[in-house]
């Protein structure tokens, strides 16, 4: 049996969804996907300023609704891959030590081990 991290308990390979996030979080925090931004907000305050028919208003305010919601579920996607970018650093880190050490029986070794469960993976 070995070890596995946390991190890797969803397995190693990337989906295309993966992929895609990461190209389009690339894309969100560009200059230009900004401006696209302060575009859209200058469509919707003009939409209302100009008093347009409901139908226009609808637009203007649904696709930025949506906008919204695809923009939350990329930023959850990166939140994700950050966090288990940092939780493999962690356990390579956490399983280095258990290594080092692993004749010594210090109070502070054993609670790494117990917060890494590591005997859980065993």
């Amino acid at each position: 049996m070995t070890f596995q991290r946390p991190a890797e308990r969803g397995g190693p390979e990337r989906g295309r969804f993966e992929e895609l996030a990461e190209k389009a979080s690339n894309l969100t925090s560009s200059p230009l996907f900004f401006l696209i931004c302060l575009a859209f907000v200058g469509f919707f305050v003009a939409a209302h300023a100009a008093h347009l028919p409901v139908p226009w208003l609808l637009l203007a305010g649904e696709s930025t609704s949506a906008i919204t919601l695809l923009l939350l579920a990329l930023l959850k996607n990166s939140e994700m891959r950050a966090e288990h970018a940092i939780q493999r650093k962690l356990d390579a880190i956490a399983g280095a030590l258990l290594e080092i050490n692993k004749d010594n029986e210090s109070p502070a070794l054993k609670e790494l081990r117990d917060s890494i469960r590591m005997e859980e993976e065993l």
